[in-house]
């Protein structure tokens, strides 16, 4: 991946990011309140060895060296039982001698006659008490013990107090900042890796970026997701000023541009699966094409389940199936829809072999009448997946545009929906995506129709209006 797909990563998961980041902030704040507070008290010793009575100079080197070998043995003599027994009879301490050795350290500075004996306890008092304690009776051991001269007579090792021990004001554990940091970073990068694994896994297409990994053909509009759209499926009829209407003319521009090597103006419109908005989209944009003065006729070549005479409010019960078995003459069927320039041939009643219908030289004759006589036709086809009526109208037209569903189609999907077509022989024009967020790093280009809110319809349709064209005679009325 790029550095652009993280950075899509993290402004499509920063929910996810911040609320992990939040868990960790709340471990380590529930850490540091559930933790004992700890607290740290030190004393420091001083070691000095005579070598004999007299104070010449190199009698204090000598003794200055011999301190310095003596102290690195002296520091494990600290947290030795002849020291800390006493300790604990006098403290009257309910504890043993390893239990007290855990909360003691001793070290001693190099190349120094230092030693630092500190002492970590649940109550500031007693760490201070248990230090001084310690460091008065590890002196008391190792001059009248360890050091005592063989013949009696005074040590010539002398252990001096010379910071004893005070009660701390302030726990050293736990570290609240500390704790805070670290689950703050912890969480941070935990939300990361979560937001990328969940990219990782999620194969379903939520943007222009996802198509493109499954197929060269161009994406040739995004339509936004709309909550409403089952009461209002027109909305290019119904709110011509919405963003959403002008993704339809979008739509219808970006049309002009493809299979320009072709003069057939027949388009499939499709999808992988049902319910991604292939007929309310092919309903939309034959209003769009019908805006700018061009014949437009619109078909629902659905005839497993025919919905478009229900979006545009018409009368489904005659129409491409009537035509096809010779029942009736296509001028009874088409209904005007409209100003006059577009009209829509209903699926009619449902028969029982809807793929022989749609690949019978009576389709193939009707769809070239349809296309000399109207500037558009657009064919409502069923999903490519469940069946092949979409790819067996996609060899007969120009070819297919198929419709994606943001959020809906895997990209596995839309890539064995693509295959059939090509298997088949169907050329795919291009891929619409539909259901897209209005905002986010998935949103497609909405972010400048709020502009022309207070435009006019003119200026709106200008930029994409289609050279308006004379309506042909040949197929026009009942």
């Amino acid at each position: 991946m790029e550095l652009r797909d993280y950075i899509r990563i993290l402004r499509k998961g920063w929910i996810l990011i911040v609320a992990v980041m939040l868990v960790g902030v709340a471990a380590g704040a529930l850490a540091s309140i559930l933790a004992t507070p700890r607290y740290v008290s030190s004393t420091q010793l001083f070691v000095s060895v005579q070598s004999s009575e007299s104070s010449s100079t190199s009698d204090l080197v000598q003794g200055s060296s011999a301190a310095q070998q003596k102290v690195r043995s002296y520091v494990s003599v600290v947290t030795s039982k002849s020291v800390l027994e006493p300790v604990i009879a006098d403290l009257g301490l309910d504890m043993s001698t390893d239990e007290l050795a855990s909360e003691i350290t001793a070290e001693s500075p190099s190349n120094t006659v230092l030693v630092d004996i500190t002492v970590e306890d649940g109550d500031a008092a007693r760490a201070a008490a248990l230090a001084n304690a310690v460091g008065e009776s590890f002196a008391n051991v190792v001059v009248n013990d360890l050091e005592s001269p063989e013949g009696g007579g005074p040590s010539l090792v002398k252990i001096a107090t010379i910071e004893p021990a005070a009660a701390a004001s302030a726990p050293s554990s736990p570290r609240t900042t500390l704790n805070l940091a670290l689950g703050f970073l912890i969480g941070l990068a935990l939300g990361v890796g979560a937001a990328v694994l969940k990219s990782t896994l999620d194969t379903r297409i939520h943007g222009s970026h996802d198509v493109e990994l499954v197929t060269s053909a161009p994406i040739l509009g995004g339509i936004s997701f709309d909550p409403g759209a089952k009461k209002r499926p027109l909305i290019v009829h119904a709110d011509p000023r919405s963003p959403r209407a002008e993704s339809f003319r979008s739509l219808r521009t970006n049309l002009q541009f493809v299979n320009l090597e072709s003069t057939s103006r027949c388009f499939v419109l499709t999808s992988s699966l049902p319910g991604e908005g292939k007929t309310t989209t092919t309903a939309n944009l034959a209003v769009a094409l019908a805006e700018t003065g061009a014949s437009v006729v619109v078909v629902d070549g659905d005839l497993r389940l025919p919905r478009l005479a229900d979006t545009m409010g018409l009368e489904g019960v005659v129409g491409l199936t009537d035509v096809l078995i010779g029942r009736a003459d296509i001028q009874d069927v088409l209904q005007p829809w409209g100003r006059g320039t577009m009209y829509v041939l209903p699926a009619g009643r449902i028969p029982p072999n809807p793929s022989e219908l749609l690949g019978s030289k009576a389709m193939v004759s009707l769809i070239a009448s349809l296309t000399e006589s109207f500037d558009y036709v657009l064919i409502d086809a069923p999903p490519l997946l469940p069946v092949t009526d979409a790819a067996i109208l996609a060899k007969l037209t120009g070819g297919a545009i198929v419709i994606a569903a943001a959020g809906r189609t895997s990209r596995n999907e839309l890539q064995s929906a693509l295959r059939t077509l090509e298997h088949i022989g169907g050329r795919v024009l291009g891929v619409v995506m539909t259901m897209l967020p209005t905002k986010g790093p998935d949103a497609y280009g909405y972010g400048n129709y709020g502009a022309y809110y207070g435009m006019d319809q003119d200026k709106i349709d200008g930029p994409d209006a289609l050279p308006s064209a004379d309506a042909k005679t040949k197929v026009r009325s009942r």
